[in-house]
């Protein structure tokens, strides 16, 4: 099923502030809260859908990047695709602090965000994912500010926040309930910053393509993830960055399908091959082996070479290569040929037939047999 547009699940425009999208996603998170919402399977879906539309479009180089590209931008590692929320995402906690938090038992932390996690899709072919191999790759992300080594500081001056006085978390009192929450002035940090760094705007944080060698280990596989701890986008000022997990995608073979440490594929022989026998050479990971072929092989047999296969990275051991018989039919005959091929057909003849075709013959005695229980 298609994805809906993120702007169209939050009911705003494209041309949405900030603060607009806070809103929207505020009026449809508390219309959809599974804790207002017991068992309605529906209203979850519906939580989760814009959860996901706003964590993309809270965090600007995300949304420049949906906004150029739509969903498909995080299903091809441009976005991170199954990245955590970005670094714009406030969480159920921290925007209902003052709603669910006390009521729902929700506790907002305190402190700077960690970074978000950050997702990339790296296809590779089957012989880079079996051999193993080291790719450079290009992800988007937000990175530690250069101009203020990620303080938000442009003198690296920093005052003890007035609202929370220092300690990133306010109190706060609601009738009976008494609850903590995120301080506002300071995000949580505890300082406040007097002359914030204009290149990342007090952020700490500016957007960039980071470029990153990734060793991929030998025998991966499709859907294997590889975390790179640290690599994911910069933190809030005194935040530790998320991480970076490689998802592999393995591209078709043109020769072998892989199922697990075993790999699958289709040999073809003529038909003189597979009634005579031959020694014929097939293809492995490791160079051709021979491959003998006893005579009257039929079109699905299947030949096992062991520890022909791959060795994973989850096992010692190596898997097998199955090998799949197809008998081809000759094309292009030369008149020749086809003379050699009319006067061994003519050979087959009578009930002498019947010995040299048994699949043929049990085919026709079963159409016969049917025939007969349709008229009688």
């Amino acid at each position: 099923m298609s994805k809906r547009d993120y702007y169209e699940v939050l009911g705003v425009g494209r041309d949405a502030s900030d603060e607009e999208l806070k809103k929207a996603y505020r009026r449809c998170a508390m219309k959809y809260h599974p804790d207002r919402n017991p068992g309605d399977k529906e209203a979850e879906a519906a939580f989760k859908e814009c959860k996901e539309a706003y964590e993309v479009l809270s965090d600007p180089a995300r949304r420049r990047v949906y906004d150029m590209h739509g969903h498909a931008a995080f299903e091809h590692g441009m976005g991170g695709a199954g990245a955590g929320p970005g670094p714009g995402f406030a969480d159920v906690n921290d925007l209902f602090g003052d709603l669910f938090g006390s009521i729902f038992g929700g506790g907002a932390r305190g402190g700077p965000r960690r970074g978000a996690d950050i997702g990339y899709v790296l296809e590779l072919d089957l012989e880079e994912a079996v051999a193993g191999v080291e790719k450079r790759i290009e992800v988007p992300t937000m990175v530690s500010c250069h101009h203020c080594a990620g303080s938000g500081s442009a003198d690296g001056k920093l005052d003890t926040c007035r609202t929370c006085h220092g300690r990133g978390q306010v109190r706060l009192q609601r009738g009976i309930f008494q609850m903590q929450q995120t301080c506002p002035h300071c995000g949580g940090r505890g300082k406040t910053i007097p002359d914030p760094c204009k290149p990342c705007m007090g952020s700490g944080r500016l957007e960039e393509e980071k470029v990153l060698s990734v060793r991929i280990p030998a025998g991966v596989d499709n859907g294997d993830r590889i975390r790179l701890a640290g690599e994911g986008e910069a933190g809030a000022p005194g935040a530790p960055p998320g991480d970076l997990y490689v998802e592999i995608r393995v591209r078709p073979h043109e020769i072998f399908v892989r199922d697990g440490d075993d790999l699958h594929c289709e040999v073809p022989v003529r038909i003189s091959q597979a009634a005579l026998g031959d020694v014929i050479r097939v293809p492995t990971l490791d160079g051709e082996v021979e491959l003998r072929i006893p005579a009257e092989t039929q079109t699905g047999k299947v030949f096992r070479l062991r520890e022909k296969g791959v060795k994973s990275v989850r096992s010692r051991g190596r898997g097998d290569l199955y090998c799949k018989i197809v008998v081809e039919t000759p094309v292009n005959l030369t008149a020749e040929q086809r003379e050699l091929l009319e006067r061994f057909e003519a050979t087959f003849v009578g009930e002498g037939a019947r010995r040299h075709s048994p699949k043929a013959s049990t085919f026709l005695d079963g159409v016969k047999g049917f025939w007969e229980r349709m008229v009688s």
